[in-house]
């Protein structure tokens, strides 16, 4: 007792002169991407916590965007140390089982207190034990990954006594969680409690004081901000008058169709003889458009029985208006589609399938093109056309296009997805349309002999935008579907450098997830992206296109191609495929060598060696042999988006090359 007693009065001791020699701060500083760099300690009152300058506890509020494995109540509650009920309350669920909507903002009460351990900070504590089937973790994907910011790895660090390289399965980290209490001089203005804000992508002061009911003022000032300039998945305070109820963030709806209202004429009283003058009327009316419906279903019918006497080529002047270019573009006719396409199943969908396309003449692409010469040719069968003035890409495919395919093409609708413009079908050869783009794709940049060469930023954005791809196909479009056929030469590079994934010839449908395997005896594909199980038992789940887009992350940061063949002695080859090097690069010693021997020469040094630590890592999670082991594209698309807003800030003079956290 007496032991307990003096260990409480030590505490109070040590919170008294703490208040009595800090300086009285109404806010806290920002974060401001700093918590990316995990061995710079210069921000250290920034990234170890928020500085105890209110009362030594209090309630308070986290976010959590509800993501697989993490999106029930009780598996959040279980991560942040929190109560199961408590989320289930507030964010208004059935059960504490209740799967969460994956990217749904989910509110977390907790207790937040001045810990004398952390050295005078606030936060709330929680426990990470560290799993072996998840691939290797380090402070900085247990703090940004898993635990989405709301911790940082200096102040794991700085609180847990296992090195870096002393992180191995089984552990038992402590995670303190950032949280806050008000000051003085935010009580005495109304507020309440403290909310740690995840900011999202597009996420702006004011709409974040909009969501939560609190002003611009209270949030910048309680930030320290001096502009309005906030980077994603960074927490943020958010001063609250009230305790916060669950927040709805839905698309806005789109706009009502316009109807045209007629005019609102007075209603006259029951057998008044105005009322019986306008069932006159109306019965006038009925009786006039009866009979001008009758006349344009005759129109209609002699239409098309001149229509199906026309012959199948129409004068030059038949032309199709393209409303994406908003001229008139010369196109294959109606009555040639219904020659070529007839007495087919596979026919009609095809016909329904192109009826919002320009369908093209043959002559017109044969113009367009130079008559489909080598000099417009691009790659294999594609060739550069020049449409009205704007270039184009036309893909010539021997035999009809599969309906399936179309209709897919039709339906995408995503900057990083190559779009389909149009169509054309001559003599059983099927010509695509699509949207060119300028720089071709990054196996061109990566693997071509010549000198032109990606920055780091362009390559992470690159991967960032696939990774968005990905993620639209696996969950935005119905029914969701797998591209199955992702590799470098199929991300293409448009003038700005954003990336486009393209050929969705053996693309399909993926059922129910990845709770349902889907088998195949077809294995198709390139040597090099082809995910063991598919390769072994032809399974097929999303996480076949995880595994290609890790080898196309290492392909960007190595500059290496997916497979390379060394020749030995006596004609022998050795085969070396980057998702098995990756393993020998990551493990062992020597760790901080062995990445920087792996990485693009043509970066030379001009990239942040901390981040390409944490890209090459995720990309190792995605090539993992357990399809289990390997993360979501959604887990991938939020680890990415971190690293390109850390490397928007990164210049060669930020010295994170001479980071410690990945071995001597």
């Amino acid at each position: 007792m007496a032991a307990c007693t003096l260990h409480a009065l030590s505490v109070t001791l040590f919170l008294l002169l703490f208040f009595a020699v800090s300086p009285a701060k109404a806010q806290q500083p920002y974060v401001n991407n700093h918590q990316l760099a995990c061995e710079v300690r210069v921000y250290d009152n920034i990234t170890n916590g928020f500085t105890c300058n209110g009362p030594p506890s209090c309630r308070s509020y986290l976010t959590f965007w509800s993501q697989p494995p993490y999106n029930t109540a009780d598996s959040i509650a279980k991560l942040l140390n929190v109560s199961a009920a408590e989320i289930q309350s507030i964010n208004n669920l059935p059960t504490a089982t209740t799967r969460i909507p994956t990217r749904e903002l989910v509110v977390i009460p907790a207790n937040c207190s001045c810990s004398s351990s952390s050295g005078g900070f606030y936060q709330h504590n929680a426990t990470y034990n560290l799993s072996g089937n998840r691939g290797d973790e380090t402070y900085f994907s247990v703090a940004n990954d898993t635990y989405q910011a709301l911790s940082t790895c200096q102040a794991m660090m700085s609180q847990n006594r296992y090195g870096e390289r002393q992180l191995t399965p089984g552990l038992n980290l402590l995670v303190p969680l950032r949280c806050a209490c008000p000051t003085a001089k935010q009580t005495t203005a109304g507020f309440k409690y403290l909310l740690t804000y995840l900011v999202a992508m597009g996420d702006s002061i004011s709409g974040i004081a909009e969501m939560f009911n609190s002003t611009s003022a209270a949030i910048t000032e309680g930030n320290e901000l001096t502009s309005d300039n906030i980077f994603f998945f960074t927490p943020v305070l958010v001063p609250l008058t009230t305790e916060p109820t669950k927040i709805v963030i839905s698309p806005s709806p789109p706009p009502p169709p316009v109807v045209a209202t007629p005019p609102q004429t007075p209603v006259d009283p029951p057998g008044s003889s105005s009322s019986h003058k306008w069932i006159y009327i109306g019965i006038g009316i009925g009786a006039g458009l009866l009979l001008l419906l009758s006349i344009l279903a005759l129109c209609f019918y002699k239409r098309r029985s001149k229509k199906k006497s026309l012959p199948s080529s129409l004068p030059e002047e038949n032309k199709l208006f393209d409303s994406s270019t908003k001229q008139s573009i010369p196109t294959t006719t109606t009555t040639q589609w219904s020659i070529d396409l007839s007495n087919s199943s596979e026919a009609f969908g095809l016909k329904s399938a192109i009826e919002s396309l320009t369908l093209y003449r043959f002559n017109d692409l044969q113009s367009a093109t130079s008559n489909f010469s080598d000099e417009n040719r691009i790659k294999g069968s594609v060739y550069r056309a020049t449409i009205n003035g704007d270039d184009a890409a036309v893909k010539v495919i021997k035999g009809d296009v599969s309906s399936s395919e179309i209709n897919l093409l039709k339906k995408l609708n995503h900057s990083n997805i190559i779009r389909l413009s149009g169509f054309c079908i001559r003599e059983g050869t099927s010509y695509l349309v699509f949207e060119y783009s300028e720089n071709g794709s990054i196996s061109d940049w990566l693997h071509s002999s010549g000198k032109k060469s990606l920055t780091w930023k362009q390559r992470v954005e690159i991967a960032r935008d696939v990774a968005e791809a990905l993620d639209y196909l696996h969950n935005y479009i119905t029914p969701p579907h797998i591209h199955k056929n992702l590799e470098s030469t199929n991300i293409l590079l448009d003038s700005n450098f954003r990336a486009k994934i393209a050929n969705f010839g053996v693309a399909r449908i993926l059922d129910e997830g990845d709770l349902d395997l889907q088998l195949t005896r077809h294995v198709e594909g390139t040597q090099g992206y082809l995910a063991p199980e598919y390769v072994e038992n032809g399974v097929i789940t999303s996480k076949l296109d995880v595994f290609a887009f890790g080898v196309a992350v290492l392909e960007l940061l190595s500059g290496r191609e997916a497979v390379t063949i060394h020749k030995k002695k006596e004609g022998e080859e050795e085969v070396e495929m980057l998702c098995k090097v990756i393993n020998s690069v990551l493990g062992g010693e020597n760790v901080r060598e062995k990445l920087k021997e792996f990485m693009d020469p043509s970066l030379g040094n001009e990239y942040p060696l901390e981040l390409a630590y944490t890209m090459a890592q995720l990309a190792k999670s995605c090539v993992a042999t357990d399809l289990n082991s390997r993360p979501s594209v959604t887990q991938v698309l939020t680890t990415l988006s971190m690293i390109v807003s850390s490397s928007i800030d990164w210049e060669p003079s930020d010295d994170l090359l001479r980071s410690g956290s990945l071995g001597n």
